[in-house]
Order: structure tokens, then C-alpha cells, then sequence
């Protein structure tokens, strides 16, 4: 149970609901209750947690406001973190300290890295995850987080005050209402509300308002954001059955062991919490005709796969497989909740039939031939924001000091939901302080494509990561993010702990001088084939191969270099992440040095700033047809790259907006040079007075 301790923190990882109604609060601080923060959260999903934290990291007084505190870090959806392209997300929020990727370390039931056959640079790493843990260990997290009150309480309204001149917004946010009536006073304050705008839960042909199973959707802000003038959509989800394990014939089934050893998803863990030989399988079962059957006759009673609003392309229900793919089979997962769960979760058979055509359909599949549901799955309908409407630090252009993050900004999963909050937190942090935004780029990494692709092409359906979005894949990869944003995470935004940055430098210069060393060593390759027989060096011509080349072949790894070599290479093979990062780090020396330069050329144009406050459709001194004004009016890119990758804005709109910005430079440092002029006018006068 929790319980207060004189300072006022939550110390236990469970409520009880005397408890929930008596204590609504924790913080870390014994002082009394104050309705003002420097930064407040609405919204205690993954997005939210995220967010909440890294504002608090960065030194920030937040508050993370909840509907209920006991599903803080709550998986409404899917048991399971990760994958191809999350995968890489999830590095990155733990290489800025986030918490997902410590809590999966801690929570997970099966570890698996996907897409071993290919590179490590598309290597997505993977876990099922024991819900009520991972719940727990989050709250636990949350709960006693330093700087970060929790309270439980619906926002309905945004409290809006003048603007501040320096920037653009209609207006400035400065707290928020609550249902009750009262106040929370806040000087920047974050979206994080998931599905809950409106939202609206669908089983065949029944509908009733919620933004989750169980919980109450929001109506008020909903409308209060509408009225501001922001463009609001409307998207859909879906979530499969949960169905009973005794009920299911596993022994019929193809069966998915772990990985071993299990790869962690933090930078700061070895190893996660349970052993190979003790986490869970996972089972592949198919579709067949007769669901195809059963989902094609029953159309008419189901209306949320009739509606018109965009549903998720990547993650569809088996309505629309059924639709889409006709006379085609569909991969099952069967996924295990937990460590003691009786449940399991059917990934790839999202569907929102009635319920009784639910079972009946369960029923028709191998090894489900007597299951029993025990939870229906069910579609979410909800409204987002067009994305176009914020910036790349998440902060929105109407409103000074509101950001969004997570689904509200048209996106699906918890990893690109966590992604967004980490930045949400930051950016609301630093704009407190009057700091300049923390913003990661397409080269910098996955975060920076997620919140490129959101701010300037925007999205009308569920936004979902692939590796395949990426330019500069190779580059970007699941195990360099630490060195790509934890010291930026450590020097610009403070949102990184010392033990991690120390940890990173050790890392860093363990490679650095691993690489050196590896260069150093050089032989014949014929004297390398009989140091490594199992080495495919081909001996047609003898030529001279440094260690690194050596450690490019498929069959070579550290271990099988230290003991050809053992000095100095054996003390490389001691940390198993080095000698793992020297290996991926050979792989990819020769082509890494012609996508650095590629990255050079698209750095020089983002370091082109333009304007934040040109208004586009009055502009005179540009050339711009009404078509292209109209869309950087809308998307109000920060950058000439930014503008380059809105669809609709042409080579040569993009070539008289490198004028204009080119132009205005010269104008502008001629004006500061002015000063300077007259300064030197000034003092030469003032000398040859004395002289005369």
C-alpha cells in the first residue's frame, strides 16, 4: 500500500481505494500545497510519465496531473515494448535518462532482437512485459521522483493570459482548470491525453463515451482547444480479446523461446532482471478462410470498421486485413501478460465485432479451438491535433507555453509516445528558464525524423516508427545513441544524471581507443588466415590488413581476435557491450564515412534559421505562389531543411526563401555593424580633440 512519510512521498506500490480517496497528492517536498508549478503534466500515460520526469530531471517544480493515480504507467494496449524502429526510439529516450527502457529492464517477461538477419544498424530490440509490474515499477519511479508532485484530478479548461511580445502565440498559457472548479497555476504546461480527447469506445454497434476501458473520456479541453483554433482530427485503434491460457492448446503450436543471453534496453544495465531460462514463450498461431467468413458476413454490425476516420495502417484489425488482403492468412501472436497472469494477448487480432461473433471467430483458429474470451477487444475513436500546428521542440504556434506530446500529435505506440514526452519535458523545463529549445534533428536521430515528419508533413493516420523512415540509418543506430544525445542530454538540457554521463564517457573513450588500437595492429592477410583459419580471407593475393578489417569479417568477432591476438586486445573483450560496439563500429567504417558527409550537407541546411515571425502570406520581398504561402503559413517551419520537406513546397519557392533569408543576414549584420561604426567615428573624434 502507499502511505505518506513526513516528507510526503508515496513509498509503497499499491492503493487502496480508502487510501486513493483520502490522499489525492505526493511530492518530494514537506512544504504545505501550492496551486503553482513551473511545469504541469496532464496525463499519466507513457507520454506523460516521460514528460513529468524529464521536466523534474531538468530541475523543474512539476506537477503530473492524473485521472487516477493507479493507472499511472498503465499498458492499455499491447503487453510489449520495442521492435523494429521503436526499438531504436527507445535507446534514445534512455540515452536522454527517460524511463521506459529502465522499467522494461526491470518489468520484462521474454527478450528478443528482431531482424537478426539484417545489420545491427535495423536491429529492433524487443520485449513482452508483465503488465501489473511494469505498472508498478513505474509508479514507484513516478512517485518518487525529486521535484514531481502527482495529483488526481480532470482538466477541463486552460487558464490563458496576454502573450509575450519576443515570440509567436495569440496567447500564453498560464495554468489550468480543473473539473471542480479550481486552479492550478503553471508557467508552461504539456498535453499528454492519449485517446482521451472525446474519445469514444466502439463494440459492434454500440458506442459510449471513454478514453480508455474503464475511464472517462475529456470533453472540456477538448472544446477548449478547438475554440482556440487549432485544426482537430479524428483517428481510430483497436485492441484484440484477452483470452484465458488454460483455455488455449499450446502444444499444437509453434513456439518463440527468449534470446540468450537477453540484450537490455538501458545503457546502464548489464543485464535484465530474470534469467533466459526463466521468462516466458511466446506462441505463432494463423488465420484462416473461415475468419475471413465470419468478418465479411457480420459488416453491418460492426460500425467502427464503416467509419471513415483513419485507422492504424501498420497495426490493423483483422477487419480490415480481412478487407484489405482478402483470401490471404494473418500471423497470431499469442503473448503473455505476465509472470502470474492467467491472460493472454492474441497480437494481429485487434477486432470490434460484438461479442459473441467474437468468440465464435476466436474458435475457428488452431490451438484456439476452446478458448474462452475473457475481455472483448474493442476500437477507440478520439481526436488529435494536426501536428503541423507545433514546433520541433513540441511547443504549439497558437499558444505560448503549451506543448503536446504523444497521441494528441497523431501518433501510435508507447515508444513514440515516450519519445515526445522526453522532449516535451525538456523543451517546457529550458522555456521556463528562457533557454534556448533542445531539438533533435533527422541526423541526429529517430526522435528527430519522429518529430520531423510531424511538424512538417503532419499525419491523418496513426503515425508509427520503421527503421525505413530514417535517411541516415546507419548512422543512427540502437547501439550509439548514448554517444549521439546523452552529452547534449547532459550539457544543454540537464536532464541527464552524472552517473549516466560518466558512464557514456567511459564508454566513449573505451571505443575511441579500442578503434586506435585495432588500426595499429596490421599483418599480411596471409599471416591473418593462419592466425584465424575460420576467417573467409581470401589468399589469392597477400596484401596488408589492419585488426579493424579483420573484425569486418562475418566469422570474426572480439573474442576471436583477442586470442589470435591477446595483446592488447584481450582486455577489450572483458565488457561484452565494448567488444560488441567494436564490432558493429568495423562493420561499418568505410560506408559511415560517405554518410557523414551526406549529414554535413543537410546540417548546412537546418543551421539556416528562418524567421519565427514572418508571416508568409503578406510577405513582399519573396516570390510565392498562394499555394506555398498558405502551407508554410500552416506548418511554419523553423528551418530552410524544414521547409524543403513540406509536400507542396517547391525547389524554387525553396530557392527565393534562400535568397530572402540570405538577404535579411546581410541586412542584419550590416545594422549591428552600424554601432560599431559610429562607436569608432565617436572615439577617433574624441582622440584627435585630446591631440589638438
Amino acid at each position: 500500500m502507499f502511505s505518506f512519510r513526513s516528507c510526503g512521498r508515496w513509498v509503497a506500490a499499491s492503493l487502496t481505494k480508502q487510501q486513493v480517496s483520502l490522499a489525492r497528492l505526493s511530492g518530494d517536498s514537506a512544504a504545505p500545497w501550492t496551486p503553482h508549478f513551473e511545469v504541469v503534466v496532464i496525463g499519466g500515460g507513457h507520454a506523460g510519465t516521460e514528460a513529468a520526469a524529464a521536466a523534474a530531471r531538468c530541475g523543474s517544480r512539476t506537477l503530473l496531473l492524473t485521472h487516477r493515480v493507479d493507472t499511472i504507467g498503465q499498458m492499455s494496449c499491447n503487453p510489449s515494448f520495442g521492435g523494429i524502429g521503436k526499438g531504436h526510439l527507445m535507446r534514445e529516450v534512455d540515452a536522454l535518462d527517460g524511463l521506459c527502457s529502465r522499467i522494461c529492464d526491470q518489468s520484462g517477461v521474454h527478450f528478443k532482437v528482431l531482424n537478426r538477419r539484417k545489420g545491427p544498424a535495423v536491429w529492433g530490440l524487443r520485449a513482452q512485459i508483465d503488465r501489473k509490474l511494469y505498472k508498478q515499477n513505474m509508479q514507484k519511479e513516478i512517485l518518487n521522483t525529486r521535484l514531481l508532485t502527482v495529483r488526481e484530478g480532470a482538466v477541463e479548461n486552460l487558464i490563458l493570459t496576454e502573450p509575450e511580445p519576443e515570440h509567436t502565440g495569440k496567447c500564453r498559457v498560464s495554468g489550468v482548470v480543473l473539473a471542480d472548479g479550481s486552479k492550478i497555476y503553471a508557467d508552461s504546461v504539456i498535453l499528454t491525453t492519449g485517446t482521451f480527447l472525446r474519445g469514444m469506445i466502439v463494440i459492434g454497434l454500440e458506442m459510449y463515451p471513454a478514453g480508455r476501458l474503464g475511464d472517462q473520456p475529456s470533453i472540456g479541453l477538448a472544446q477548449t482547444l478547438e475554440n482556440l483554433g487549432f485544426v482537430v482530427g479524428r483517428l481510430k485503434t483497436g485492441t484484440p480479446p484477452r483470452i484465458a491460457k488454460e483455455s488455449i492448446n499450446f502444444s499444437i503450436l509453434n513456439k518463440q523461446t527468449p534470446d540468450n543471453p537477453s540484450i537490455p534496453f538501458s545503457f546502464i544495465n548489464e543485464t535484465v532482471w530474470i534469467k533466459p531460462e526463466d521468462q516466458l514463450p511466446c506462441y505463432l498461431t494463423h488465420t484462416n478462410p473461415r475468419v475471413d467468413e465470419i468478418v465479411l458476413e457480420n459488416l453491418h454490425l460492426n460500425s467502427h470498421i464503416k467509419e471513415t476516420t483513419r485507422g492504424p495502417r501498420y497495426c490493423p484489425s483483422i477487419e480490415s486485413k480481412v478487407l484489405r488482403f482478402p483470401n490471404r492468412v494473418h500471423q497470431v501472436w499469442l503473448e503473455p501478460e505476465g509472470m502470474d497472469s492467467d491472460l493472454i494477448y492474441p497480437q494481429g487480432l485487434s477486432v470490434t465485432l460484438p461479442v459473441e461473433l467474437q468468440e465464435k471467430m476466436i474458435t475457428c483458429i488452431r490451438g484456439l479451438e476452446k478458448a474462452k474470451i475473457i475481455h472483448p477487444g474493442y476500437g477507440v475513436q478520439y481526436d488529435y491535433l494536426d501536428p503541423r500546428q507545433i514546433t520541433p521542440s513540441l511547443e504549439t504556434h497558437l499558444v505560448q507555453r503549451l506543448f503536446f506530446a504523444g497521441q494528441i500529435n497523431g501518433t501510435t505506440g508507447y515508444e513514440e509516445a515516450a519519445a515526445q514526452g522526453v522532449i516535451a519535458g525538456i523543451n517546457a523545463s529550458l522555456r521556463v528558464r528562457s533557454k534556448p529549445p533542445f531539438v533533435i534533428s533527422r541526423t541526429e536521430g529517430y526522435i528527430g525524423v519522429l518529430i520531423d515528419d510531424l511538424t512538417t508533413l503532419g499525419t491523418n493516420e496513426p503515425y508509427r516508427m520503421f527503421t525505413s523512415r530514417a535517411e541516415f540509418r546507419l548512422s543512427l543506430r540502437p547501439d550509439n545513441a548514448d554517444s549521439r544525445l546523452t552529452f547534449r542530454g547532459y550539457r544543454e538540457a540537464g536532464c541527464v544524471s552524472q552517473q549516466r554521463y560518466e558512464r557514456a564517457s567511459w564508454m566513449k573513450s573505451s571505443l575511441e581507443e579500442g578503434i586506435s588500437v585495432l588500426k595499429s595492429i596490421e599483418f599480411l592477410s596471409s599471416k591473418w588466415k593462419k592466425l584465424i583459419p575460420e576467417a573467409s580471407i581470401s589468399m589469392g593475393k597477400s596484401v596488408h590488413l589492419r585488426a579493424l578489417d579483420v573484425l569486418k569479417y562475418e566469422e570474426v568477432d572480439m573474442e576471436l581476435l583477442a586470442r589470435a591476438v591477446p595483446e592488447p586486445l584481450k582486455k577489450y573483450t572483458k565488457c561484452r557491450e565494448v567488444a560488441e560496439r567494436l564490432k558493429i563500429e568495423a562493420t561499418y567504417e568505410s560506408v559511415l564515412f560517405h554518410q557523414q558527409q551526406e549529414i554535413k550537407d543537410i546540417q548546412r541546411d537546418e543551421a539556416l534559421q528562418l524567421p519565427k515571425d514572418l508571416d508568409y502570406l503578406t510577405l513582399k520581398d519573396v516570390s510565392l505562389s498562394c499555394e506555398v504561402r498558405e502551407k508554410l503559413h500552416f506548418s511554419r517551419p523553423q528551418t530552410i531543411g524544414a521547409a524543403s520537406r513540406i509536400p507542396g513546397v517547391t525547389p524554387a519557392a525553396i530557392i527565393n526563401l534562400l535568397r530572402f533569408v540570405k538577404t535579411t543576414q546581410q541586412r542584419q549584420a550590416s545594422v549591428n555593424e552600424l554601432p560599431k561604426t559610429n562607436q569608432c567615428l565617436y572615439d577617433t573624434n574624441k582622440l584627435e580633440e585630446r591631440e589638438l
